[in-house]
């Protein structure tokens, strides 16, 4: 008890008020820019962004949650309460937080394996006394949950860097392989077909077996009007696209079409008069907050961690973008705190994974919008919508939001394009990709991303024979011996050993051990004696000045082993030694290299015929 109290004690003296301020402003980051926000200069802005940003999360919320598996009704939901949490929480100013396809699709993989379609729903208590939409319900926010609790986890263990393991190679062949999914569930839709949902591993090779056989009961009205939407809204969009410069905010076309498709279908009555599913029942206003279900966690739970990540990853990615363009900063653990309390408060109201979408935020951001006030506006009209404009949006046709979902999944699409490209530049990073979007494909998107990481650390090599050694502290005569030991103990090999059994070197080896002289340059001769290349590398042009004046270089230590950076000496060695095949040399101009971090100190880099890269640190 003692001991606790003298604990606390020095907490409290160790707590001052600049100390409590910055850890506010970390936790609240609204703090921060709400204090430098311009009323004139920026709020008709957000308010235009908000407006133009919440028309198309509308839609897109509706037509993502077919993804999910859930009634389009809950589509709303996700467009409205994780950006509640961020709107205080998040550090990046300009990311529209919704729904997402991947995630969506994700978590509709979770639904249609517990709740199918066809046959009896999982073991599981919680779903007695439930209707089949309840059941799903249940599932897609007890997996959201799930999803936030992770999110939130490692952003309190500040393990924000994880995502430096999905590399753009990767995360581009996954989302990919994504959009093929994306783009078979929606077939069914669009051709107005009764397929079950399925899951599991080739499960989109099973779906489009189903799709064939049925494919002569295909809805004619259903196929025709899909047809029609997805030409206007590609069409539009393009327009858009070459004419952004000019137009004040983008086209809302999406929300066009579906207001003429609402009422073309509720005019002709669609529903009945030509068999076409429509949207139905919208659930009005808000249902109280609903506990997660622990049985669900637990056949969730691998399903759930690559949901999270995947989230923080396209989040983080696409809040970078911005973040770097408007120069300001964002933190990648606090971005994992927003989502994760984001998604958690989201699933207590019944809403399914959320992240960004980059079509949604280019809006936001290119329409004007210089704050989260524009999603805390737009959230505002998805909750308009929810709570009295809700019964506008039933007669719905449902192949209207399988249009509007395939036709966004142009940019995904676009990404096969980037195969020839990766092929000429880097054949590794092409085998990468092809590994994660095939993976992903036939075997789902959980197991096509461990897929996509076993094939990139597959890809890792380390070059035979290299080994970095880094001391971050100067190199004066009280630690010289300490800088040889552990120079030594990097490499693996003491040069003098090496020396004593060259019969050539060996007279001057022992000469020079007479002397006792322990000057560095000496450390430096050791290695180049027996024919290994030395290189140093990021050292400050005062250092080279002051070795000049020091008559450090002679007819052995040149002035050509200096090199600013790391990732020069690798390049430089590898072109010397490409030709070397003998020890299987591998050259790459964009590889893993540039991802070492020399800090401005003196670093060794000890190269021999051979290459093996490792990194030391005293």
């Amino acid at each position: 008890m003692c001991t606790l109290r003298i604990a606390l004690v020095k907490i409290m003296r160790n707590c001052d008020s600049k100390r409590a301020k910055n850890a506010v402003l970390s936790l609240l980051p609204i703090i921060g820019w709400m204090r430098i926000y311009r009323v004139r200069e920026w709020l008709l802005g957000d308010v235009v962004s908000g407006i133009s940003t919440g028309l198309i999360a509308i839609m897109q919320g509706l037509a993502f949650s077919l993804l999910a598996s859930l009634p389009p009704s809950y589509g709303l939901y996700t467009a409205f309460f994780p950006m509640l949490t961020y709107f205080f929480l998040g550090t990046s100013r300009h990311i529209s937080v919704g729904s997402f396809p991947v995630l969506s699709l994700m978590v509709g993989a979770v639904v249609t394996r517990l709740v199918p379609d066809e046959g009896p729903p999982a073991n599981i208590t919680g779903f007695e006394g439930l209707t089949q939409d309840q059941q799903r319900v249940l599932v897609a926010s007890s997996v959201t949950f799930l999803m936030g609790i992770f999110q939130l986890a490692m952003g309190v263990l500040q393990v924000g860097f994880i995502v430096v393991y999905l590399s753009d190679t990767l995360v581009s062949g996954f989302t990919t392989a994504a959009a093929v999914h994306i783009l078979v569930s929606q077939l069914k839709f669009v051709l107005g077909l009764t397929v079950p949902g399925i899951s599991g591993p080739l499960s989109i090779i099973y779906t489009l077996e189903k799709i064939f056989v049925q494919i002569t009961s295909t809805n004619i009205c259903d196929l025709v009007m899909s047809i029609l939407i997805m030409a206007m809204v590609f069409i539009v969009k393009e327009l858009n696209d070459i004419y952004k410069a000019k137009l004040p905010v983008p086209i809302p076309i999406e929300v066009i079409m579906t207001v003429i498709a609402c009422g073309v279908s509720y005019g002709f009555n669609f529903e009945k008069r030509y068999d076409v599913e429509i949207v139905g029942k919208m659930v009005s206003g808000y249902e109280p907050p609903m506990a997660p279900n622990v049985e669900v966690f637990q056949e969730s739970a691998v399903e759930a961690f690559p949901i999270a990540i995947v989230g923080f990853a396209v989040a983080f990615s696409v809040a970078k973008v911005y973040s770097i363009k408007h120069d300001y900063t964002i933190d990648g653990n606090q971005e994992l705190i927003a989502f994760g309390i984001s998604n958690i408060f989201g699933a207590s109201f019944r809403s399914f994974a959320a992240s960004t979408a980059l079509s949604r935020t280019a809006v936001q951001e290119s329409s004007g919008g210089k704050t989260q006030i524009a999603g805390l506006i737009s959230a505002m009209m998805a909750m308009i919508v929810t709570v009295a404009l809700g019964f506008l949006l039933e007669p719905l046709p449902r192949s209207v939001l399988g249009a509007l979902v395939i036709v966004n999944l142009k940019g995904m699409l676009m990404q096969f394009r980037e195969i020839p490209y990766l092929w000429r530049r880097d054949k590794t990073e092409c085998l990468v990709w092809l590994g994660t979007c095939l993976g992903a494909i036939l075997l789902g998107l959980d197991l096509g991303l461990v897929v996509g990481l076993g094939v990139e650390l597959l890809t890792i090599f380390e070059p035979k024979g290299v080994k970095i050694f880094r001391i971050p502290s100067p190199i004066f005569f009280a630690n010289i011996e300490f800088f040889r030991d552990k120079l030594v103990e990097a490499v693996g090999f003491n040069p003098l050993r090496v020396l004593r059994k060259r019969n050539k070197a060996l007279r001057k080896i022992k000469k020079q051990l007479q002397q006792k002289d322990d000057d560095i340059t000496e450390a430096l001769k050791e290695f180049i004696r027996i024919d290994v290349d030395v290189y140093i590398v990021a050292c400050d042009v005062y250092i080279v000045e002051k070795l000049h004046m020091c008559m450090f270089f002679d007819d052995e230590i040149l002035t050509s082993m200096f090199f600013p950076t790391l990732h020069d000496a690798m390049l430089h060695v590898l072109e010397k030694h490409k030709d070397d095949t003998k020890n299987g040399w591998v050259v790459r101009k964009n590889c893993s290299w540039t991802y070492y971090t020399i800090l401005p100190e003196l670093a060794w880099l000890l190269l021999p015929s051979g290459f093996k890269i490792t990194r030391q640190k005293i």
